[in-house]
């Protein structure tokens, strides 16, 4: 079976973890995907099969589309909702113009500095792993592009918005930099992928879907033939 599965991974479980399960599933090890999504995040993933492995540089590549919703007020030590808290701010106001504002400023090219909850390595050890052990090390900003925001919905503790960023963008991390642009401080409450490319939502496969299919003989009519990815 060579090709691309469109997955939309569930919350609570690694990257790793779908590639495993689709790998135990179809009996086949030649199984990459194109972009982590952490265990908080929802949405597409895409599975490179067989001689579609070839194809993993060009789809990494892509830009991809997020549904962002933000709480405001708090920030933690991984930058999403699953950290401990580090600080907390109830003493702030909102409203729509300084936030489109704001993603008017976070748009283009931006610089991120990696999280230490992250899968960079420094001198060989991943990042995530150090912090686990209470160990911060100094990190160099990369330059990212975020090619638009769009706000959704907004109140006094949570900001949903789209955005469209290059592949490399921490989307947690493009949460505490509003949030701290705010004055108040702010996490990644929940996160879905939209958009990889031309590959969308609407089409992906549910992970449970997956076996079910294979069972009955139609998977590979979900899987999508590498001539048809540009």
């Amino acid at each position: 079976m060579d090709g691309i599965l469109n997955i939309n991974k569930p919350r609570g479980i690694t990257s790793h973890d779908v590639v495993s399960i689709v790998r135990r599933t179809i009996g086949e090890n030649k199984i990459g995907h194109t972009g982590t999504l952490d265990p908080i995040a929802t949405g597409i993933l895409l599975l490179c099969i067989g001689r579609a492995t070839k194809l993993s540089r060009l789809l990494t590549g892509c830009k991809k589309t997020y549904i962002a919703e933000m709480r405001l007020g708090i920030k933690t030590d991984t930058q999403d909702a699953t950290g401990n808290i580090i600080s907390a701010c109830s003493t702030y106001s909102i409203d729509e113009m300084e936030m489109l504002k704001i993603f008017s400023g976070f748009t283009g090219d931006i610089e991120q500095i990696p999280p230490m909850y992250s899968a960079v390595k420094y001198k060989g050890e991943r990042l995530y792993k150090m912090a686990r052990r209470g160990i911060t090390v100094e990190r160099k900003a990369k330059k990212v592009h975020i090619y638009s925001m769009k706000l959704i919905s907004a109140n006094h503790e949570f900001v949903k918005f789209e955005v469209e960023a290059s592949p490399g963008t921490y989307i947690r991390t493009l949460c505490e930099q509003i949030g701290d642009e705010l004055g108040c401080g702010g996490h990644m409450f929940n996160l879905q992928r939209i958009r990889i490319g031309n590959f969308q939502i609407s089409d992906s496969l549910p992970l449970d879907v997956v076996e079910v299919l294979y069972k009955e003989g139609r998977l590979k009519d979900a899987v999508i033939p590498m001539h048809c990815v540009n």
